[in-house]
């Protein structure tokens, strides 16, 4: 598929998820970064982003809870170009009843190429990376010339 260009602004839209054994390690590491993360806005599915909301205070749009569609809907803002960054700490050792969501969320930041973390190392990479806080255009997919050669 072609791909062309989307822009990131400085300041990104972040969706956070943690699966529940998960969810004290996403909690600590937001502590440990909540100066730099109040300078983006901030998604998250429905417990995580209640329990971050409760201790930090930042501002978080909620989703539902992922096993009951929260996953879906941050894959939804993905595919529309609304979530720019995925912190997803997810727990590769046990099982949740909606793995086929988490697979389905992860193959859609992939798709539409945006930065992922699924653990602490990696988000740590990302929020002190130069690129975190600055403009930078990403390659995405041509989804409306995917569209016109699928309409021929």
């Amino acid at each position: 598929m072609e791909s062309t260009v989307r822009s990131l602004t400085e300041s990104k839209k972040i969706a956070l998820v943690a699966h529940d054994h998960c969810k004290k390690s996403l909690l600590a590491w937001v502590n440990i970064h909540k100066d730099l993360l109040e300078k983006h806005v901030l998604f998250a599915t429905g417990t995580t982003g209640h329990l971050i909301q409760q201790e930090t205070g930042l501002p978080i749009t909620n989703m539902l809870s992922g096993p009951m569609g929260g996953d879906q809907q941050i894959g939804a803002l993905i595919s529309e170009g609304k979530i720019d960054v995925l912190i997803f700490f997810w727990d590769p050792l046990n099982a949740v009843p909606h793995d086929p969501d988490v697979k389905a969320l992860l193959r859609l930041a992939t798709v539409w190429n945006i930065p992922v973390a699924t653990n602490r190392s990696t988000a740590d990479f990302l929020i002190h990376s130069a690129l975190f806080s600055a403009k930078i255009d990403i390659c995405v997919p041509d989804y409306q010339r995917y569209l016109n050669e699928r309409l021929k």
